[in-house]
């Protein structure tokens, strides 16, 4: 019998998330962001899920591949762009879409030779101070750009910093606005927080992310709880065993929790090595049987172990939900010190995965 631990992920959520989001921008079309193994989920589990978008955004090659090899005949956004002058010979082979962010890539594609015009997103640093043209040099970048034949279509990009928090887009939208005064073409801004929260925005594609996986850009689950989006994926495992704990027994490495009493607790199938934070404090919560308990003691590499005070009819077997439908991977994450997007993304190979239709 294998390992009771499994990740589910709900395509019927997925797509139904998707849905949301275009309610929430009905003008715009969606870039869905499949970066970094689709947020934990898998490239290749995801694209049924997300069949009806209008492209996808990821920034390895590897996946963009997978997808056109899946059938993918859409768009695909490379967010980060190429990374050398040798990439341009695959972005023109699977006709992908590329960022461009600095002065060698508007050199490099002026010596590549495509088959065909190469669409490009050029990036606008509007404050994030990550990738990006300052917005002073975006119009002489655009007009570089324009001139190359080599070059199809151009949108303009960004990425907020703060539309997740209270700090919002005005000052981000005053840098963008200026940059692009003089500019035609379509603009691409909105990220996950931007496209629930700030319309303005939208423009004419937007680029959610965390919220296609039921998460909440802000890592407060509240924030998102009557938005209509559904968690995707549910970790899940049982119990192994248990144990009977005295006042003042000790459990887990360093005996970080010690016992004010008499106690119970259950031994799980998950640890570090499956993705679960070993940073997650003792009280860190966790569905067992059907009810709300807390973790106890350290984080171990294939093991926790949990309280069953809560939930004394609990015993070996019992189904146990590390964040999914019951628990949100925000609450959990929160605990933890944590975001969301870094639990779901850190959900290791050896994990099982089960598609539910």
């Amino acid at each position: 019998m294998p390992r009771p631990i499994s990740a589910t992920l709900s395509l019927s959520a997925l797509s139904n998330n998707l849905q949301v989001i275009r309610r929430f921008a009905p003008h715009s079309k969606v870039w869905s962001v499949v970066k970094a193994n689709a947020y934990g989920h898998g490239v290749e589990h995801v694209l049924q899920g997300l069949s009806s978008t209008d492209g996808f955004g990821l920034l390895d090659f590897k996946e963009a591949i997978l997808l056109r090899e899946s059938g993918w005949q859409g768009p695909i956004l490379l967010l980060e762009g190429f990374f050398s002058p040798a990439d341009l010979e695959a972005i023109d082979q699977y006709r992908l879409t590329t960022a461009v962010h600095s002065d060698w890539q508007i050199d490099a594609i002026k010596q590549a030779k495509p088959s065909a015009p190469i669409n490009v997103y050029l990036k606008i640093n509007s404050g994030m101070n990550r990738l990006g043209f300052k917005p002073e040099r975006v119009e002489a970048a655009w007009h570089a750009l324009k001139a190359l034949p080599q070059v199809g279509e151009i949108t303009l990009m960004s990425h907020f910093a703060h539309a997740d928090g209270p700090e919002g887009v005005e000052g981000q939208m005053a840098q963008i606005l200026a940059a692009g005064a003089n500019i035609s073409g379509p603009r691409s801004l909105a990220n996950s927080a931007a496209t629930l929260w700030y319309p303005d925005t939208h423009y004419d594609w937007i680029r959610p992310g965390i919220i296609l996986y039921g998460a909440s850009p802000s890592g407060k689950w509240r924030d998102i709880a009557d938005s209509g989006l559904k968690p995707v994926m549910t970790l899940s495992t049982e119990i192994i065993g248990t144990q009977q704990l005295q006042a003042g027994d000790r459990v887990g490495y360093s005996g970080r929790y010690r016992a004010s009493g008499e106690q119970r607790i259950g031994i799980i199938a998950c640890g570090y090595a499956d993705g679960y934070p070993r940073h997650a404090p003792s009280g860190t919560p966790v569905w067992v049987d059907g009810v709300m308990t807390q973790t106890v003691g350290t984080v171990s590499m294939d093991m926790i172990m949990v309280d069953l005070t809560p939930c004394p009819q609990a015993a070996i077997g019992s189904k146990v939900e590390l964040w999914g439908a019951n628990l949100p991977v925000d609450d959990v994450a929160t605990v933890a010190g944590t975001l969301g997007y870094e639990l779901l993304s850190a959900l290791a190979p050896r994990v099982p995965v089960t598609i539910v239709e």
